[in-house]
């Protein structure tokens, strides 16, 4: 059961994320999300200081939520063609959605002097979401379901054509069926071609 200060931070978030994803990160302020979530100025600062802290947490909270959820069904044994799949659904609808991408906001963010690459919570982000597909790479090679591959490199075709639609889709129209070129790739990479032969 969520406490009241817990339903305000996620209508904070909420709010935050999709201003974020149609006006970018510096065009975003405080009083415009006072006056989007209908909080006094006080009760938005008692939870959040800053935009910059806000955009923060929302990154974070997302780079977790997928490790998070690989991790759990891997424990739980679900087969590493499920997971697949389902991640690869979640990121083909995601490519497709150009209205609720953050791309352009972090490069907004990270463009700005005060927040440098060095200290770059984009990069603590990549290194999480390499690490969650290492795992479940691994998962699925040691269960005979994945091909043996060098997961790290098809880490990098999956993240690298997942934020390049994420980002030109903001900028110039994208056909839909790049999206699902993408994830056939990706299948082709990992799974042995008898199963590629049966999702026909």
């Amino acid at each position: 059961m969520e406490t009241k200060g817990e339903k305000t931070k996620r209508l904070i978030l909420d709010t935050a994320y999709r201003l974020f994803a149609e006006y970018g990160f510096t065009r975003v302020n405080m009083k415009m999300l006072c006056e989007r979530t209908g909080l006094s100025r006080g009760g938005l600062y008692r939870h959040y200081e800053s935009t910059a802290q806000i955009f923060l947490e929302i990154l974070r909270k997302m780079a977790a939520r997928q490790q998070d959820e690989v991790r759990e069904q891997i424990a739980k044994k679900v087969p590493a063609k499920v997971i697949l799949e389902s991640l690869l659904s979640r990121y083909e609808m995601e490519m497709r959605d150009d209205k609720n991408s953050l791309s352009l906001a972090i490069v907004d963010f990270y463009g700005d002097s005060i927040h440098t690459k060095e200290d770059s919570f984009v990069r603590q982000s990549y290194e999480r979401s390499k690490t969650t597909w290492i795992e479940l790479i691994a998962y699925g090679v040691a269960t005979k379901e994945f091909m043996p591959v060098d997961a790290e490199a098809v880490f990098h075709v999956i993240v690298f054509a997942y934020q390049g639609v994420r980002l030109y889709s903001r900028l110039m129209d994208i056909e839909d069926d790049v999206s699902s070129q993408i994830v056939k790739e990706v299948k082709r990479l990992l799974l042995p071609q008898e199963e590629r032969n049966e999702k026909r």
